[in-house]
């Protein structure tokens, strides 16, 4: 399993400004591993630009920055990018107290592992 310290960011509406809150902490465990990188394979075979996973917030053990609580609609966000055309990765969900959009940096699948 591996677990990822990233930083997090808070989106309240698509009119507004991202802002960073902290680090996210959560693992990714080898089934999730292997599903990410299932969607790698698929996006590269298809053309399609990006494609949204949910993730298994059993074995997510996700850790919230100071001052945010839970997420629901836990997903992935997997898409080709960067100059090698590489999956890369990041988990997104919405605020439960307010509805804000919360993401983490993206992380390349490969880094997996």
């Amino acid at each position: 399993m591996n677990t990822l310290s990233i930083d997090g960011w808070r989106k309240a509406d698509d009119d507004s400004k991202s802002i960073p809150i902290g680090t996210l902490r959560f693992h990714v465990s080898e089934a999730e591993h292997l599903r990410l990188e299932q969607a790698e394979e698929e996006l590269q075979r298809s053309g399609i630009r990006d494609m949204m996973i949910d993730a298994d917030t059993q074995a997510l053990e996700l850790v919230m920055p100071d001052g945010f609580g839970a997420l629901s609609e836990c997903k992935w966000r997997v898409y080709i990018g960067g100059e090698q055309a590489r999956g890369q990765f990041h988990l997104l969900g919405y605020s439960a107290e307010d509805g804000c959009l919360i993401y983490s940096n993206a992380v390349m699948v490969d880094q997996l592992g």
